[in-house]
């Protein structure tokens, strides 16, 4: 057996939608999953913003984060991420604000650049052709921030500033998600804790990481910088079971990156597909970082990139077609990496 994981563990999840499920079924049994995260010792679980794809049915991470949090009672939760491109910031703060409230010390939000999804639903979600620039994007995340904090009073008479009342004085935390520099660059900057998506820009994340380190200002929030690293994981009991259940990752990929995007489909069909060799080509570059295999091999390979990008935490994403194979690989992976045992040994809450 592989070493123990030296860093925490938490999830990112986008509520894959198998192939003859409903939308319904693919959320709450990611609800359920969270239960199961939470027994097994995960730190965190966090929801996607994805738009217009008909296998992800995480598009409402604020609505979801909340049924999550009312299912479970210690882990975080929140935004891996918004995409505040599509949103006011104002929202953002009035419905993130809303869960710290009632979920004190348990939300986090995380904040993307990208739409997240085409650029036609972009436009819808924008509701104009271009939306505002990415150059906008640290004056809209100061906007957000600010929302948090009380406003100073206004002077007899006069209109105070506009107030984000469930915001004030219920601030979640605050993470920068990215896949390249530019995120790194002002997490640092601002003294936040940084996620980077190696799950589909490995070859960015020592670059990123290592800018987000040399920039690092501490701040209110961060005496020492923090990052955590998303990573594909997928875990069986043998390496076979691994790969099969696999294929519907690997097909569904191909299907997306080449514009015809589907629920997942099931390992039989993956297997049963005709691949052109460029077909396997592109399905060998979209998924090269994913990791894959039998437990002692995950943990020993998550090892390897911990060590190797100096991650303080690492953040898993899987999807597979049955319910009961995602569970598996979590609980498989929760336990080989010391999870279980470490959630075992702390005092009853």
């Amino acid at each position: 057996m592989a070493d123990r994981l030296s860093v925490p563990l938490s999830v990112l999840d986008l509520c894959p939608v198998p192939t003859g499920e409903s939308v319904g079924e693919a959320l709450r049994r990611s609800v359920d999953l969270a239960r199961h995260c939470e027994r097994w010792g995960f730190l965190r679980y966090w929801v996607a913003e994805h738009h217009s794809m008909p296998g992800i049915a995480s598009t409402a991470p604020a609505v979801l984060a909340g049924q999550l949090a009312a299912a479970t009672s210690a882990i975080r939760v929140g935004s891996g991420g918004v995409m505040l491109p599509n949103h006011a910031p104002l929202t953002v703060a009035e419905q993130f604000g809303t869960l710290e409230a009632m979920y004190p010390g348990r939300i986090d939000l995380g904040i993307g650049r990208a739409p997240g999804t085409d650029r036609a639903t972009a436009q819808v979600l924008r509701r104009n052709a271009g939306g505002w620039p990415t150059a906008q994007f640290p004056a809209a995340l100061a906007e957000l921030r600010g929302y948090f904090t009380s406003p100073p009073a206004a002077p007899d008479g006069v209109q105070g500033p506009v107030r984000a009342i469930p915001a004030e004085g219920n601030k979640p935390t605050v993470w920068l998600l990215g896949s390249t520099g530019v995120s790194a660059e002002l997490a640092g900057l601002l003294g936040l804790p940084f996620a980077f998506a190696y799950h589909f820009s490995a070859a960015n994340a020592r670059p990123a990481l290592a800018l987000y380190r040399q920039v690092f200002r501490p701040s209110e929030v961060l005496a020492q910088p923090y990052c955590l690293i998303s990573v594909y994981v997928l875990c069986a009991d043998d390496a076979p079971a691994a790969r099969w259940r696999h294929g519907s990752s690997r097909l569904s990929a191909l299907r997306q990156r080449t514009g015809h995007p589907s629920t997942l489909p099931s390992p039989e069909e993956a297997a049963a597909y005709p691949y052109s060799a460029a077909e396997q080509d592109v399905i060998a570059e979209v998924t090269a970082s994913h990791v894959v295999g039998d437990p002692g091999t995950v943990v020993g390979e998550l090892s390897r990139l911990v060590a190797d990008t100096g991650a303080d935490e690492v953040m898993v994403t899987a999807s597979t077609f049955t319910h009961a194979d995602r569970l598996a690989s979590y609980e498989l992976l929760a336990r080989a990496a010391g999870c279980v045992e470490r959630v075992e040994a702390e005092p009853a809450r």
